[in-house]
C-alpha cells in the first residue's frame, strides 16, 4: 500500500509539470512582438532599452520640443528683418546706398554697391544635454519631458535675445558706415548727421519699421533643430553610458540702415521724444532729398514702461491738457532690455 501511495503522488506531480509546460509553450508561441508603446516597455517596472523604445522616447521628446517652440510668439520681427543665408558670410555692401528714385535725364547715374564692406558671418549656437542610460532604464520619460519643452522654448526665443542685445549695443558697435549704429556723426553728403540723443540714463529706441529692411538684420543659415545620439555604437553612449540630445542652429544678427533708428539715454519725456521724431523725419540722402522716415515704434526697457505709457498711451497729461503724442507710435516694453 505504501508503494502504491507514493506512485499515485508521483503521477499527480508529473501531470502538473506537463500541464505547466504546455501552458508556457502556448503563451510563448502566441505572444505578439512588443511595440514601443507597450507597458512591458514603458511601465512601472522600467524600460527595456532597445532601438524601438529609444525611437519612441526621442519622438516624445521631439514632440515636446516642437510644441514648446511653436507656442512662443517671437518678438524679434518687430524690429528686425529675416534674411536667408546661403553662405558662411554674407556681404551687405549695398547698405551704403539708401534706395531713392530720381528723374532719368541722360545716362543712368549708377552708384556702386561696394561703397560698404559690411559683412555678417554666420555663427553656430547649440544647447545639449546627456541623459544617463540608467535614467532611461528607470523610465524617467515623464520627468525629462519638461526639460525638452524648455529646450524648445529657449530655441524659439534665442533670436529675440540676439536681436535686442544688438539693438542695445548700438551705442558702441559699428554699422555699415564704420560709425557706431547710434552716433552723432554719421557721414551724409559733405556733412554729418546724428541719430542719438546722448544722455546717461536708461536707453530707449525710436524706430521706423515700415520698410522691407528694418533696423536690425536677423540672418539665418540653418534652422533650429533637435537631434539625438542614441545608437549603442555612438562614442558618448559607449564611453559615458549616456544618450545625448541637442539643438543647434547657424544664425547671426547685424545692423540695417541707421536712418531707421534713433537711440537715446535721455529722460524719456515729451521734450526728448519730440526731438527724436524731428531728427528722424529730417534724415535726407547724400544729395539732400528727404528719405521719408516716419517713426512708428518706441522700444523701452521695463524700467521705462511707466514713462513710455504716460508719453504715448495716455490721452491727457497730468495737467489735464490733451496729450499731443497720444498714439503717435506703438509702445513695446521689451523684457530683453535693461
Amino acid at each position: 500500500m505504501r508503494h502504491l501511495f507514493s506512485f499515485r503522488y508521483a503521477a499527480i506531480g508529473l501531470a502538473v509539470l506537463l500541464a505547466f509546460a504546455w501552458s508556457l509553450a502556448f503563451l510563448v508561441g502566441s505572444a505578439a512582438p512588443m511595440d514601443p508603446g507597450d507597458p512591458w516597455l514603458f511601465g512601472a517596472a522600467g524600460i527595456i532599452v532597445n532601438r524601438d523604445s529609444l525611437n519612441a522616447m526621442y519622438n516624445g521628446f521631439k514632440t515636446a520640443y516642437n510644441n514648446a517652440f511653436a507656442g512662443v510668439q517671437p518678438m524679434w520681427s518687430k524690429v528686425a528683418t529675416l534674411v536667408p543665408s546661403s553662405a558662411k558670410v554674407e556681404n551687405y555692401g549695398w547698405l551704403g546706398q539708401f534706395p531713392k528714385l530720381r528723374e532719368w535725364v541722360g545716362d543712368r547715374q549708377v552708384k556702386g554697391i561696394a561703397a560698404s564692406s559690411y559683412q555678417i558671418a554666420n555663427k553656430k549656437f547649440e544647447a545639449s544635454i546627456g541623459v544617463p542610460r540608467d535614467d532611461v532604464e528607470d523610465d524617467t520619460y515623464g520627468v525629462l519631458t519638461p526639460l525638452f519643452s524648455s529646450m524648445g522654448q529657449s530655441a524659439a526665443v534665442h533670436p529675440d535675445e540676439l536681436v535686442f542685445a544688438l539693438l542695445a549695443a548700438g551705442f558702441s558697435t559699428t554699422c555699415f558706415d564704420g560709425q557706431y549704429f547710434f552716433d552723432s556723426d554719421h557721414p551724409v553728403g559733405a556733412g554729418v548727421v546724428s541719430n542719438t540723443g546722448g544722455g546717461a540714463g536708461s536707453a530707449w529706441y525710436l524706430l521706423d519699421t515700415s520698410r522691407p529692411l528694418r533696423p536690425i538684420i536677423f540672418q539665418k543659415r540653418r534652422e533650429y533643430a533637435l537631434t539625438a545620439l542614441v545608437d549603442a555604437n555612438d562614442e558618448g553612449v559607449w564611453m559615458r553610458d549616456e544618450y545625448r540630445y541637442g539643438v543647434d542652429a547657424r544664425v547671426n544678427v547685424g545692423y540695417g540702415f541707421w536712418q531707421m533708428a534713433y537711440g537715446s539715454k535721455q529722460t524719456l519725456d515729451a521734450t526728448s521724444f519730440n526731438a527724436a521724431v524731428a531728427a528722424m523725419m529730417a534724415f535726407a540722402s547724400d544729395d539732400g532729398r528727404p528719405l521719408g522716415i516716419s517713426p512708428n515704434l518706441l522700444v523701452v526697457a521695463p524700467g521705462n514702461r511707466a514713462a513710455g505709457k504716460a508719453l504715448v498711451e495716455a490721452e491727457t497729461l497730468a495737467s489735464g491738457a490733451s496729450n499731443t503724442n497720444f498714439k503717435a507710435v506703438e509702445l513695446y516694453v521689451c523684457p530683453w532690455l535693461t
